[in-house]
C-alpha cells in the first residue's frame, strides 16, 4: 500500500495560513469505493484511509515512512502567487471584465 506525503492547502473557508504548515502522511485507496446495496452509502473496507498523521517537517515524515517500510510518493507544495494590487484597480479603464453599473 502507497502513502501520500504531501502538504495541504488551505480550505476555501480560510483566510490565514493555519493548519498549512505541517506535513500529512495519508494512505492512498487500495480499491474504490462501492455503494452499499441496502442504503446505498459509499463504503470501503479498507480501514487504512482513516490514518492521517501530520508531521512538522517533510524530513520527519519521510523518516518515518522509511522506518516503518511504508513505500510513499512525495508531493511538494505548489508557491503561492500573489499578485499585487490596490483598491484602484477596481476602477481603472480598460480593465479585464465588464463594467455592472
Amino acid at each position: 500500500m502507497v502513502a501520500r506525503i504531501f502538504r495541504p492547502a488551505k480550505t476555501a473557508m480560510q483566510s490565514g495560513q493555519a493548519k498549512m504548515k505541517d506535513w500529512v502522511l495519508e494512505y492512498e485507496p487500495d480499491k474504490p469505493r462501492e455503494a452499499e446495496p441496502l442504503m446505498g452509502w459509499t463504503s470501503n473496507s479498507d480501514m487504512k484511509q482513516q490514518i492521517r498523521l501530520h508531521f512538522e517537517t517533510k524530513e520527519d515524515a519521510i523518516d518515518y515512512a522509511k522506518r516503518n517500510g511504508i513505500a510513499f510518493r512525495l508531493f511538494e507544495p505548489h508557491p503561492r502567487g500573489r499578485s499585487k494590487k490596490s483598491y484602484a484597480e477596481n476602477f481603472k479603464y480598460g480593465r479585464i471584465g465588464s463594467w455592472t453599473h
